[in-house]
């Protein structure tokens, strides 16, 4: 692909458009005594979340963190030490990791949930041999 002046304009174009739909962040820090990541926003918001809950984070230790770094478009902080970034549009817009990430994160979250029900019907299927197979003209 061959790069053009118009190709070049409308490139900047919609990255104006973008950066118009986003507040920028101005600036960024990790804060120990809580344990989140803390992103002040050009709107005044002021976004913080545990680094846990962000997809490239999990196994930070703080002191990699610390360093983090506003794009020059304000719309992206990168932490140089773990090679990582945030996308402030996709952060803003709920996700913090991609959506596989996130399936693979809300999955965790139900597989651990334990009811009375849950409880009862794993010990009624394990009565009975365990789960059912599958009927071999279920796909029909």
């Amino acid at each position: 692909m061959d790069l053009t002046d118009d190709s070049f304009d409308a490139a900047n174009r919609r990255g104006a458009v973008l950066k118009a739909s986003f507040p920028a962040a101005v600036s960024v820090r990790y804060d120990r005594r809580v344990a989140r990541v803390v992103i002040a926003l050009a709107s005044g918001l002021e976004l913080a979340f545990s680094p846990k809950q962000v997809e490239g984070l999990q196994e930070a230790h703080p002191a990699e963190l610390a360093d983090a770094e506003i794009s020059p478009t304000g719309l992206g902080i990168h932490f140089p030490h773990l090679d990582a970034d945030i996308y402030l549009p996709s952060l803003l817009e709920g996700f913090l990791g991609s959506r596989r990430w996130m399936a693979a994160e809300i999955g965790k979250l139900g597989g651990r949930a334990s009811t009375d029900a849950k409880a009862a019907a794993a010990r009624q299927n394990g009565k009975l041999g365990g789960r059912p197979k599958k009927p071999k003209d279920a796909g029909t």
